[in-house]
């Protein structure tokens, strides 16, 4: 893993943005959001604003140190899991609700969230590329994957609304972990009658992470259609959902005006998994270059989206009054 790792990008470079993230990541928490609070939509706005002007600024260095191209490819795959994972808000605003945390606990929560999927993520991407690069037929395999999930995801009827309070997850937690219910969410276990027992806080985290796995199964092999170079990769999916925390607290409270994301994203997936199995013919049937393929993915992502998200917008413009 360290060698596939080290071929990608140079050591400093590695050590370079752990820093930058660890560095980041502790400013968040130990310095502005050190006393738990529900943060307001400006503060949400302007963590927003931050982390994506730093993804932005680490983008231009990938940009100057890696060239054009490999700075394309960044700000491509930036956009393609940024996207992706605002898929993630909906189930993280339908966990949040299962199991009554109050919004004071809830960026503590993903706080952690974004701590473990850094880690779960670095496994899967390290994996796939494993994957793809000592099996290439895979590469038909993970597109014909995303092309069933982006129809499964178009077809599919608007979900009710469910409780995760009571799934398999939960009852296995509870049988196998002592379980104290009035735990709270502000620590991840309580002492009670000289046991240490888990807390709510501790079982929440566990379906958050369990979701985000989920859904980075889709996304993983999306990005890995765009560019397999595992630095571009991983460092572009970590600022990606870096600012996802940030993001849910500016959206939490208008997720039900965006009608017309989930076809947005089911479309790109679509798109990238027929990329992913119809590019090479492409490239020798119209000799398209690897630089113009990549241009065109990003166009067409971010059009998807930015028109998906403004037919939402519109369509549900009355409700925005009521807000």
């Amino acid at each position: 893993m360290i060698e596939a790792l080290l071929q990608a990008a140079p050591l400093w470079a590695w050590i370079g943005f752990i820093v930058l993230v660890g560095f980041m990541l502790a400013i968040d928490l130990g310095v502005f959001n050190r006393k738990i609070h529900a943060p307001s939509s400006m503060e949400a706005a302007v963590w927003s604003c931050v982390w994506i002007a730093i993804a932005l600024l680490f983008n231009a260095a990938v940009w100057k140190f890696m060239g054009a191209y490999k700075g394309v490819e960044w700000f491509t795959a930036y956009v393609l899991e940024k996207s992706l994972s605002v898929d993630n808000l909906f189930v993280f605003v339908l966990v949040f609700q299962s199991f009554a945390v109050d919004a004071r606990h809830q960026h503590r929560i993903l706080y952690w969230g974004v701590l473990g999927a850094i880690v779960f993520r670095a496994i899967m991407i390290v994996g796939g590329a494993a994957l793809l690069n000592h099996f290439e037929w895979m590469i038909y395999l993970f597109g014909a994957f995303l092309i069933w999930t982006g129809i499964k995801m178009f077809v599919a009827k608007k979900e009710e609304e469910t409780s995760l309070s009571d799934g398999a997850i939960v009852r296995i937690f509870k049988k196998i972990i002592p379980f104290d219910p009035e735990g709270g969410h502000q620590h991840f276990f309580t002492k009670k009658n000289g046991k240490w027992l888990a807390a709510p806080m501790l079982l929440v985290l566990l379906v958050v992470e369990f979701t985000d796995i989920l859904f980075a199964v889709d996304s993983i092999p999306a990005v890995l259609a765009i560019t397999r170079d595992l630095f571009v990769v991983f460092t572009s999916n970590i600022f990606a959902i870096l600012g996802l925390r940030s993001l849910y607290f500016i959206l939490a409270n208008m997720i039900n005006r965006f009608h017309y994301l989930k076809a947005g994203l089911a479309i790109i997936l679509t798109f990238v998994g027929l990329k992913m199995c119809l590019a090479h013919q492409i490239k020798v049937r119209f000799r398209v270059n690897e630089n113009t393929f990549i241009i065109a993915s990003l166009i067409f992502i971010s059009v998807v989206l930015l028109v998906s998200i403004v037919f939402s917008l519109f369509s549900t413009k009355h409700i925005g009054k009521k807000i």
